[in-house]
This record gives C-alpha cells, structure tokens and sequence, in this order.
C-alpha cells in the first residue's frame, strides 16, 4: 500500500491527469511526547500547569504571530486572539501566519488554524476586534493569566496598562519594531527605563500625565510598574513616511529577525509567569 501521505499521478502519456493528494489523518496527541521538553526544562509539573493556564495575545501581526506560534509550541491550553485586521501580501516577510494560501484571511482565523496543527487540544478564542478603551473589560478576559499586548496603537495600550493594573492581571507592552535592524539590542524591563522608542514615550507621558503614574522625585525616578519589551537603537527613518505620522507602521521598514525576535521574548514573559506556579 503506498504512503498515504504521498503524492500519486494518474492518467496516461508523459503529461499526467489532475494531482491527487491524499493527507494522513491527524494522530492522536501525545503531550508528553510533543511537549516533554518543557518538563525537563521548568520541572515535572509544568505541562500540567501550562495546559490549564490562559494567555491573551492583542494584536497578531510580525510581533503577535509569533508570540502565539511560540505559546501553541509551548503547551498553553487555552489563547484568546484578539486583532481585526486581514492577512496582506505585505505581511509576509514578517508574519508567520502570512502565506499565499492565507492571504486575504482574518489574521484571527489564520493564526487559530495555525495553532490547531500545533497543538489540537488548545482551546482558541478568536475575537476577529481591535482593542479599545471602550471594549478592553469584555476583549481582556478577567480570568486570563497573562496578557500580551502586541499592538501598534497608543489607545490600546493604554486601555490594557488600565485594566490590567485594576485587576492586578499580568501584562507585557511589546514597543515598536519599526525602523529597527538589530534584533540584539532587544531590551525588557520598567517602562520607566525604554529608550529609543517613540510609541513607548508617549505612552508614559499619557499614564503620568492622565492617570496619576508615577512620575521624578526629586532626582528619583520611581518605576512605574509597567513591564515593556523594547529596542535600544535609534529608529532607521525612510525618507519619505506613509500617512505622514512618525509612528505609522506602515510607513518604516520592518524585518522578521526583529519583529519575531520581540514575539518570542513576549512569549518567553508569559511562560516564565506561568511556570512559576509549578515551583
């Protein structure tokens, strides 16, 4: 009997008839198999842990796809998605769930079919939105573990800073990947201490200003309790920017080395918080 994963050719002549290609069912999933590594990485208890936690992940394009790509590999049971927006040729020097056979697509529904071939047992959410100050109590499940905000707008930033201080709920803030080339200058901590980042400045100046975080005292800066991911190197400006905004996504260049760099440690933030439960 030939493999039923391989392609086989029918009809006559040198030019064969239409290709028929017949795929292997899906096999059973065997957790400890798939996902044992974390085990013998985190401590036995782990997957047990992971497979019953929940991570949000706002806003699935070249810093978002590749947060939920690592959290699927990584056994997390259960993914709320949160973006609107569709899959566009332009996505795919960046985007891991940017291919020709997704183009067009909702980024939501594209990155949870991604993730079923991944992982099957993990329950995905797909909420096919963009977050706001209006909608961030119903599109940030209260229940979540960890949320992972991998947006590009300042409203949506500071709309889950918000609630998520309201509720004590871990939160991660991914800055700009734009106009940045070196993925190792890749930085986390305290907002308070981001540089070379546009989107993240403002975003401190609103929370100081409009709600009451802290701010200098004296020659002290407290932090200001915001744990953020940033690039500490100078923005690479084009000559001319799309739209006219200096933080217009569309308008610098960006590069998977860096926006997947960026994924992977707002990933690597989520599981380090769950883990911890297992010790």
């Amino acid at each position: 009997m030939n493999d039923p994963s391989s392609t086989r050719l029918t009809g006559p002549g040198s030019l064969p008839d239409p290709v028929f290609i017949e795929t292997a069912p899906v096999c059973e999933v065997d957790p400890e198999r798939r996902f044992g590594s974390l085990g013998r990485a985190f401590g036995a208890d782990v997957l047990d842990v992971l497979a019953r936690s929940h991570v949000v992940v706002a806003g699935i394009g070249g810093v978002g796809s590749w947060a939920v790509e690592a959290l699927a590999r990584s056994a997390v049971g259960r993914l709320t998605l949160v973006d609107m927006d569709h899959v566009a040729e332009s996505n795919i020097n960046r985007q891991v769930h940017a291919l020709d056979s997704t183009l067009g697509q909702s980024k939501v529904h594209a990155m949870a079919e991604r993730v079923a071939q991944i992982n099957p047992l993990c329950q995905v959410v797909s909420l096919d939105d963009f977050v706001t100050p209006d909608n961030v109590q119903t599109t940030i499940p209260p229940g979540a573990d960890v949320v992972l905000d991998c947006t590009d707008h300042l409203h949506a930033k500071v709309a889950m800073v918000l609630c998520a201080r309201s509720r004590q709920q871990s939160l991660i803030v991914c800055g700009a990947a734009g106009g940045k080339t070196d993925a190792l200058s890749l930085r986390r901590g305290d907002l308070r201490d981001a540089t070379h980042d546009p989107l993240l400045a403002r975003l401190r100046q609103t929370l100081r200003k409009q709600h009451g975080y802290a701010s200098a005292r004296g020659r002290r800066i407290a932090p200001m309790g915001v744990s953020v991911l940033w690039l500490e190197q100078p923005v690479t400006r084009p000559d001319k920017l799309e739209g006219g905004s200096a933080l217009a996504c569309a308008g610098y260049g960006s590069l998977v080395t860096v926006t997947a760099s960026m994924g992977l440690a707002a990933a690597a933030f989520a599981i380090e918080r769950i883990s911890a439960k297992a010790e």
